[in-house]
């Protein structure tokens, strides 16, 4: 049994509200496998579609260690959300002893390898969005929907 970002599932939960990240591999995962799908997003308050968001300047770490914010591009502070669906994706972990989450790339809830960087350009740096970061301090091991 393993957690994984909803929207790879093809569930309409991104910022947008479309399914433009169902991923071929998750989806044949599927027929072998029991996943639980999440949406740490949905799971903090965050309506779908909603105004795009990213961390500043920094990554999920910095976020659940104070360092960082989360904004969405109106300039709204919405790190309380990002961190209450990431507590509540980790409680869901937690209720099934759940090891595994599969993540969505890019993402500022689920990346498990790059994340914008605030700026609403597009540019990538390294780091992990806030749900991975925080499932990570917690001994769950999290792999991209890239290494399926």
């Amino acid at each position: 049994m393993k957690l994984v970002s909803a929207c790879l599932l093809g569930i309409r939960c991104t910022w947008d509200g479309k399914d433009r990240c169902k991923n071929r591999r998750v989806i044949e995962l599927l027929k072998r496998e029991i996943l639980i799908p999440v949406c740490p997003e949905q799971l903090g308050g965050l309506k779908t579609p909603r105004i795009p968001q990213e961390i500043q300047k920094g990554s999920g770490d910095d976020v659940l260690d104070g360092k960082s914010r989360v904004k969405n591009k109106a300039g709204e502070d919405v790190t309380a959300e990002f961190i209450r669906g990431a507590k509540e994706a980790l409680k869901i972990a937690k209720q099934y002893n759940i090891k595994e989450f599969i993540a969505k790339s890019k993402s500022p809830s689920c990346s498990s390898d790059f994340v914008y960087d605030g700026s609403f350009s597009r540019k990538l740096i390294k780091g992990d969005g806030v749900t991975t970061a925080l499932l990570k301090r917690n001994g769950i091991k999290v792999i991209s929907e890239n290494e399926i």
